[in-house]
C-alpha cells in the first residue's frame, strides 16, 4: 500500500457495462470500486481474475489488471498469478455455477489451501448467461429451462463449503446492502489468506426476486442480522431481538419476554478459532433465525504462498541451490551420446 489517495473513479475502466439494467451485478460493481478505493492498493498493483458467466464480465469493468479466463478455472489461475507474484493483490470474481460447478474442486481446494486471494462467489441461484438453468445453488423443487418439473437435487449452500474446506474468512451481503458489501470486501483484502465473500444478488431476466423474502424493504430488519465483530447479535427494525443460545443450537428471542435481558445475547467473536458457532451463524437463512450478513469468521493461519516462499528459501539455503537448473543437476544425471 502506498501513500496515494485513491477514489472509486481510479479503479473504473473506460468499457461500458454490458449487464442487463437492474441485474444486482451492478450494485456489487459499484461496492468494489468503492471498497478498492478505501483500501489503497494501487491499480496496477491489483489484478481481478474471472471465468464464465454474467459476473466474470466484471474484469473489463477494472482500471486494473485483469484476467477473463475459462469456465470454472478462475480459482486456479488466480492461484498461480497470486504465487508468481506475491505482491499483487488478487481478486477472483465467479458466479454460483463458475464457482461451484465446474470449478467446485478447485474452489474448495483454494480455501483449504489458505491463497492470498479474495474470492468473490456471487449467487443468484441460476444460469443467467446460458439462459435459465438451475445451478447448484438452487433450491430443491426448483422449476427452471433444465428442470421443468422442479430439481430433484439439494443445493450446495457455499458457507458448508467453506467450513468444510476448512477456510478461515468468510463474510456474506446482498448486493442491496452496498455499504454492508463495501465493508465485508475491505475486511476481505485486509485478511491474509483465502477470503470468501458471498453476495446474494438478483437476476431481473431469469430469476427475479429470488431473495425477496429477505430483502424486501417491509421484512429485512427482521429476516437479516448484520453481525459485527466485538458487537451483540441484534436485529429487528429497534434492535429488539437478539441471538442467544439454547442448548448446543440457536434461537432468536426478543428482549424483555420470557425473562430475557442484553445480557442473554450473544457477542459476535469473528476471530474465535474454533468454526463451531461459526457455522452454525453462516447456515441461518431467514426462517427461523436471521439470515446472517457482515463478516462471520475472521481467522488468521498459515498463508499458502508465504509458507511456499518460505519452504524455497530455506532448500536453497540447505542445499546451495541458486537456480532450477543447480537445483536439477544436483541429482544423479548422466550424458546421452
Amino acid at each position: 500500500m502506498d501513500n496515494t489517495a485513491y477514489n472509486p473513479a481510479d479503479y473504473k475502466s473506460d468499457q461500458p457495462v454490458r449487464w442487463c439494467p437492474g441485474c444486482g451485478d451492478h450494485a456489487i460493481l459499484n461496492s468494489l470500486h468503492k471498497a478498492m478505493a478505501t483500501i489503497g492498493v494501487a491499480p496496477h498493483m491489483t489484478a481481478v481474475i474471472s471465468g464464465i458467466g454474467c459476473s466474470s464480465r466484471l474484469p473489463y469493468y477494472m482500471n486494473t489488471y485483469g484476467f477473463h479466463t475459462i469456465h470454472g478455472r478462475a480459482a486456479a489461475i488466480a492461484t498461480g498469478f497470486k504465487v508468481a507474484n506475491p505482491e499483487m493483490t488478487v481478486w477472483q470474481i465467479s458466479g454460483d455455477g463458475d464457482g461451484l460447478a465446474i470449478g467446485g474442486n478447485h474452489f474448495i481446494h483454494a480455501v483449504r489451501r489458505n491463497i492470498d486471494i479474495n474470492m468473490l462467489l456471487l449467487n443468484n441461484k441460476i444460469y443467467g448467461l446460458t439462459k435459465g438453468q438451475y445451478s447448484p445453488t438452487s433450491a430443491r423443487g426448483f422449476v427452471s429451462k433444465t428442470s421443468p418439473y422442479g430439481t430433484t437435487e439439494d443445493p450446495f449452500i457455499p458457507a458448508e463449503l467453506v467450513f468444510g474446506a476448512r477456510g478461515n474468512f468468510f463474510a456474506r451481503s446482498i448486493d442491496v446492502e452496498l455499504q454492508i458489501s463495501q465493508e465485508v470486501l475491505t475486511a476481505a483484502a485486509r485478511h491474509k489468506g483465502t477470503s470468501v465473500v458471498e453476495i446474494l444478488q438478483n437476476c431481473v431476466i431469469y430469476n427475479n426476486g429470488i431473495h425477496n423474502f429477505i430483502t424486501d424493504r417491509e421484512h429485512r430488519a427482521e429476516r437479516t442480522i448484520h453481525l459485527v465483530d466485538g458487537q451483540k447479535m441484534l436485529f429487528g427494525k429497534n434492535n429488539e431481538r437478539g441471538i442467544v443460545r439454547d442448548g448446543f443450537l440457536l434461537k432468536a428471542v426478543e428482549l424483555g419476554t420470557d425473562g430475557y435481558t442484553i445480557d442473554d445475547v450473544l457477542t459476535h467473536d469473528a476471530r474465535c478459532q474454533s468454526n463451531f458457532l461459526h457455522q452454525q451463524l453462516a447456515m441461518m437463512d431467514g426462517t427461523d433465525l436471521p439470515l446472517a450478513i457482515g463478516v462471520i469468521r475472521d481467522v488468521e493461519a498459515p498463508v499458502y504462498n508465504e509458507e511456499l516462499d518460505r519452504q524455497v528459501e530455506e532448500v536453497k539455503a540447505a542445499h546451495g541451490f541458486d537456480s532450477l537448473r543447480s537445483m536439477i543437476m544436483a541429482g544423479e544425471t548422466w550424458e546421452v551420446k
